[in-house]
């Protein structure tokens, strides 16, 4: 993975790409915002295009790559590489988002739930298949994003995606609380994969924590922390 060496061997017009841990409550499109912010004002660029490839959500941490000028057309190279994620899933509690967005709206018996139930349905996830996203989401429906719909309570249809989980493992099992590690497809929302979950241990579940740990080749131990890596690149000029 490229690492910063001399800002000399660097062209952020020409294009770059950037390998970041994403900070817990920022948005992917806060930390697009804060490298063109700084590439513009430290390196005295006018104009210059940022994009991230594949979003996290807020309350998510983990690698997050992010693209410079030219570079910005291998973003769907990126985006199409398989996702691997760790994280904790809460077992019989739910929240309209699916994640500890929002507070917990339904409580459900977890009195039947088994280890042997976990793994059994952990495995049962496997393959391809249809998702909803989470209403909660960044889709776009009629030009508003989904989440903006729900934040006002409109019922608003979305439509399924297919996707494909090449690994789901139970990793921990403290109930309520599970860890877990999950290997998936591009567009998987894991939040998704919490809401299915529980229905699936006739119970409910909800996701209290994430973090990408790789996309494609490319691991989170080779990201940088966002500010940093922008303390590198000043050091360096």
């Amino acid at each position: 993975m490229q690492q910063i060496s001399s800002p000399k061997e660097y062209n952020f017009i020409k294009g770059e790409t950037l390998f970041i841990n994403k900070p817990y409550s920022w948005t992917s499109f806060n930390v697009v915002s804060s490298i063109r912010y700084f590439l513009k004002h430290h390196y005295n660029i006018k104009r210059i295009k940022v994009g991230h490839a594949g979003t996290l959500d807020p309350l998510a941490t983990g690698l997050l790559i992010i693209c410079t000028g030219k570079s910005t057309k291998k973003i769907e190279e990126y985006q199409c590489l398989e996702k691997e994620y760790t994280g904790t899933f809460i077992i019989g509690i739910t929240t309209p988002s699916y994640d500890s967005e929002t507070e917990p709206d339904k409580t459900f018996p977890v009195n039947h739930i088994t280890a042997e139930l976990l793994y059994k349905t952990a495995k049962s996830f496997l393959g391809e298949q249809e998702q909803y996203p989470p209403k909660f989401s960044a889709i776009k429906i009629d030009g508003k994003r989904a989440y903006e719909y729900a934040r006002e309570n409109k019922e608003v249809k979305i439509k399924a995606r297919t996707i494909n989980i090449s690994e789901f493992k139970i990793t921990q099992i403290e109930l309520p609380q599970i860890k877990f590690k999950i290997i998936c497809s591009k567009g998987t929302y894991i939040r998704a994969i919490a809401r299915d979950f529980g229905r699936a241990l006739n119970s409910g579940a909800y996701m209290s924590s994430l973090v990408r740990t790789r996309i494609g080749n490319y691991k989170l131990e080779d990201a940088f922390e966002l500010e940093k890596i922008k303390e590198i690149l000043k050091s360096k000029k």
